[in-house]
């Protein structure tokens, strides 16, 4: 009897052991399955931020509309000086704010300059657009005597084009600085007769 009474006892405490060492087993793999699902989970946070918040993309620099103060044209000898109010936006779709410099905006008819616009340097905050008015007058005085704005004046309809390049920094968090630009390029029909500017179109 006290032999069977050892043995059983034997018996207990290894299967105790055992089951010991299985539940030390148990526990450790639970420990590098939670660690192994921390690190894929922090990697695809790291992933996610780098793809959408610590992308820095070029802002969007615009002509979103404009609208005529003064108009004078004649056919002949022909001419043109005009007044226009234009409201340009710039859309910054970053996770830090664009601060960008001086710069100007060129008008042009048939590839001649014809007058300029300036946008005084400023910020877009965040995930924004900055809205901004100016003001710019044009005239003809460049404008050769053979092109066919004689003709577009009969017509009533005058098109012309605008460019321009926004330069400055998107700052992330006040550590990441990167140098970005805008660039704008609108072209724009002037209705002589309603003096209104349609069909804007920008690139």
């Amino acid at each position: 009897m006290a032999g069977q009474s050892y043995e059983q006892r034997k018996t207990g405490t290894e299967s105790a052991a055992e089951a010991s060492k299985e539940l030390k087993r148990k526990k450790r793999m639970k420990l590098v399955v939670y660690a192994a699902a921390f690190a894929i989970f922090q990697t695809i946070v790291i992933l996610v931020f780098s793809l959408t918040v610590m992308r820095i993309k070029n802002p969007k620099f615009r002509l979103t509309s404009v609208t005529v103060e003064d108009l004078t044209a004649v056919p002949t000898p022909v001419s043109f000086n005009m007044k226009l109010s234009a409201q340009v936006a710039v859309k910054n779709t970053n996770f830090g704010h664009f601060k960008f410099d001086n710069t100007t905006i060129w008008f042009d008819y048939g590839g001649v300059g014809v007058g300029e616009a300036f946008v005084a340097r400023g910020r877009s905050k965040a995930r924004s657009t900055k809205k901004m008015n100016v003001t710019v007058e044009l005239n003809s005085n460049n404008i050769p005597n053979n092109s066919s704005l004689e003709n577009d004046i009969k017509a009533g309809f005058v098109a012309l084009t605008c460019h321009s390049k926004l330069s400055g920094k998107v700052q992330l968090m006040k550590l990441i600085k990167k140098r970005k630009s805008a660039e704008m390029s609108c072209a724009m029909l002037l209705n002589m007769e309603t003096r209104v500017v349609q069909d804007i179109n920008c690139q």
